[in-house]
């Protein structure tokens, strides 16, 4: 299993990557918002952790930029930033799930296992037809490559 870490503190970055890696997973570290958007596009990862605070690019431009280019990895947020107006904002960007700092390893560690294990199972195949392409865990529709926004009832139908 291969993750992004995405984290300018580089004494917390290297925590977590020392941590993860002793459990077995492969751990990459980018430490700028920039490096770790050009990171999550260009290799395949089974989860990005991503803070939300970091120089050039904040992580929420992240993940919606990932969401954006139809990136699908898991992406928890690991933040200092506790408001619920903030965890709001990171769910809404695209994140599956978000932790605040300071945080327990263990259930760190937890939340990886999950994400990891929702992001292999509930990532079910597209259904494809010609041009059309549809996502059924996403509910989203694409043609030629460019996405149709559908109502829910539009969707159902289809």
């Amino acid at each position: 299993m291969k993750i992004l870490v995405v984290e300018d503190e580089k004494k917390v970055a290297s925590f977590i990557k020392r941590g993860l890696e002793e459990e077995g997973y492969s751990v990459d570290v980018a430490y700028d918002g920039d490096e770790g958007l050009r990171m999550g596009t260009s290799e395949e990862y089974d989860l990005i952790l991503m803070d939300l605070m970091l120089p050039h690019k904040d992580g929420l431009e992240v993940i919606q930029e990932l969401r954006g280019k139809d990136i699908r990895t898991p992406v928890l947020c690991l933040t200092a930033k506790d408001k619920v107006d903030d965890i709001v904002s990171g769910l809404d960007s695209g994140s599956d799930d978000y932790l605040t700092k300071p945080f327990a390893f263990a259930e760190l560690l937890a939340r990886v296992r999950a994400l990891i294990r929702r992001g292999s199972t509930e990532r079910g195949a597209e259904i494809t037809f010609a041009d059309l392409r549809l996502d059924p865990v996403a509910h989203k529709v694409w043609r030629s490559d460019k996405e149709i926004d559908l109502t829910t009832k539009e969707y159902a139908l289809l």
